[in-house]
């Protein structure tokens, strides 16, 4: 409702379209850096109103809430395991690993990486997807050790 009176929470107002579509996108293009109230308001609101309905999920969204129990430990994790995928890849692909631990120029710096590099976005969402579904395991041993123990140190990870 503050977005569509156009006079307040955003530095930058929305304008009419000649397409509704166009006249869409033009009511969602808040301000983001720095961020504006309506996009606080347009991101944060709705974020808020998933993690009130993820408290009652059902119960094959679990994997979801373990994960969620676990953030850093999550992040560190799936950090490393992909770092380990990039070196099996470029070793497979590639037949060498010295790029991903090297760089010949400042330019390139951390990492060079040869011709033909990457994958197709729906190669990057199988990786993602293997990635996630194997670090889970790790996640819920961990969760269910945060939940056995109150250590101090074992909120922060």
């Amino acid at each position: 409702m503050l977005r569509a009176v156009n006079a307040y929470g955003d530095p930058r107002p929305w304008t009419p379209q000649a397409a509704p579509v166009m006249t869409a996108l033009s009511f969602l293009n808040a301000t983001k850096q720095p961020p504006s109230l309506a996009f606080l308001l347009m991101t944060l609101g709705p974020a808020l109103l998933v993690l009130r309905a993820a408290e009652t999920a059902p119960r094959w969204l679990e994997p979801i809430r373990i994960i969620g129990k676990v953030p850093l430990f999550y992040y560190l994790l799936h950090f490393a395991v992909i770092h380990a995928v990039a070196i099996v890849v470029s070793a497979i692909r590639f037949g060498e690993i010295g790029g991903m631990f090297d760089s010949p120029a400042i330019a390139r710096y951390p990492v060079t990486f040869p011709p033909g590099w990457g994958f197709s976005l729906p190669g990057v969402y199988a990786v993602w997807i293997g990635v996630v579904v194997a670090v889970y395991p790790l996640c819920r041993w961990y969760a269910a050790v945060k939940q056995r123990r109150r250590d101090g140190w074992l909120g922060y990870l």
